[in-house]
């Protein structure tokens, strides 16, 4: 049974979470559409400075609070200085109160330049890594874009697991002429791994990238929906069998091995976001930085900091996005807190017919404290969720 979570007491009391964005790769993978961009050259110095910067602005509005998490995201932020990101958790720790078991998370390409500095980074502050290793085989891997081969992968996993507390790894699966043996295969020399938490995504063709281009012209076909609905079905047997089960459509994790930083935004915590493009959600305001690292930078000395806006989130607003983030949770949502935050009745918020429906169809379930989807839902989510939010 999914474990429900409590009202907040107050939200000024509750803990925020950090996001700092790093926008810079050495190179832009095929499939990404995340705000990543290469650059010839970057002023190192003047992007400590800049980041320092924004979280200032940001920690004067909300400075006080507990702060559970840190999540450096990209691009590619191990590529950061390690004196820079101790720099920015220093920072963060004068601004804000960390908590005692604050989670520092540091996303990282599996190169041996990188893993380099890792014993570095964890001197720096960062207790957990997420690592994009994204597949177990070099075919697979020249087809992603990716730098390094599988070899290269293991041995960043290795220096990994020997520095930092905890460790993730990515991977990506119903990629092209992948069979369901060829999945399994991969997804259990994965988990003989040892850690404690996995993000397994499914392949996903996104407009304006590379691969929409190359599928467009017919160089190669995505999985086919039901090959891929299959391989998901599977993913979710293997992982459970091996006491990682998915507690997110696509995160999986030992019992208190979650990303707590992750929960945070599926939870619909607040949360700060510094860096070019970054997103936040702070006291009912949503805010969203300048999305090209020039713009941001040129904001940020004409202001003071990167916004671009920072828009006021009306009760419905709240209760649909806390809808649409906590639904993708196994625990699901507490109605009575989303009504709580939005100010708008439980009545208001969900189709009660429809909920009725999908509950009778094996796909939703219902108890005094949680609405969750059940794992056969999780396939049709996106058809599922128009139907029962109201807001």
């Amino acid at each position: 049974m999914p474990s429900p979570f409590a009202l907040p007491p107050s939200a000024s009391a509750d803990p925020i979470a950090l996001y700092v964005h790093w926008p810079f790769c050495v190179s832009k993978c095929p499939y990404c559409d995340f705000n990543s961009h290469v650059r010839e050259q970057v002023d190192m110095r003047a992007w400590r400075d800049a980041l320092l910067a924004d979280l200032a602005h940001e920690a004067a509005l909300t400075g006080g609070r507990p702060l559970s998490s840190i999540f450096f995201g990209g691009g590619t932020p191990s590529l950061m200085p390690p004196s820079t990101v101790a720099a920015l958790i220093e920072a963060a720790g004068h601004h804000w109160r960390m908590t005692n078991d604050v989670e520092i998370t540091l996303e990282a390409n599996p190169s041996s330049v990188e893993a380099a500095r890792f014993a570095d980074l964890a001197a720096a502050g960062v207790n957990r890594v997420s690592l994009g290793l994204q597949a177990l085989d070099d075919t697979a891997l020249h087809f992603l874009g990716r730098a390094h081969d599988v070899g290269e992968g293991l041995a960043a996993l290795d220096v990994a697991q020997s520095v930092f507390e905890r460790v993730n790894f990515d991977l990506i699966y119903a990629r092209p002429g992948q069979s369901e043996a060829d999945w399994e295969a991969e997804l259990t020399k994965a988990l003989g791994f040892g850690t404690d938490h996995l993000s397994l995504y499914q392949l996903t063709i996104e407009p304006g990238t590379r691969f929409a281009t190359l599928v467009a012209k017919g160089y190669f076909t995505p999985a086919d929906p039901d090959h891929a609905a299959d391989l998901y079905e599977l993913t979710q047997g293997i992982t459970a069998a091996a006491g990682i089960p998915a507690y997110e459509i696509s995160n999986h994790a030992r019992s208190g091995q979650e990303s707590r930083h992750n929960l945070t935004y599926w939870r619909y915590g607040d949360y700060v976001g510094v860096g070019p493009g970054a997103h936040g959600r702070r006291g009912g305001l949503a805010t969203l930085r300048h999305r090209k690292p020039e713009n941001w930078t040129s904001a940020l000395a004409r202001n003071g900091h990167g916004l671009q806006s920072e828009d006021a989130l009306s009760g419905e607003d709240r209760a649909r996005e806390a809808l649409l983030m906590g639904l993708r949770l196994r625990e699901g949502v507490n109605l009575d807190r989303i009504a709580a935050l939005s100010g708008l009745p439980p009545a208001q918020l969900v189709d009660t017919d429809a909920i009725a429906r999908l509950r009778r169809l094996g796909l939703l379930s219902q108890d005094q404290a949680a609405l969750y989807v059940e794992p056969a839902g999780m396939l049709l989510l996106d058809a599922i969720l128009p139907e029962i939010v109201r807001v």
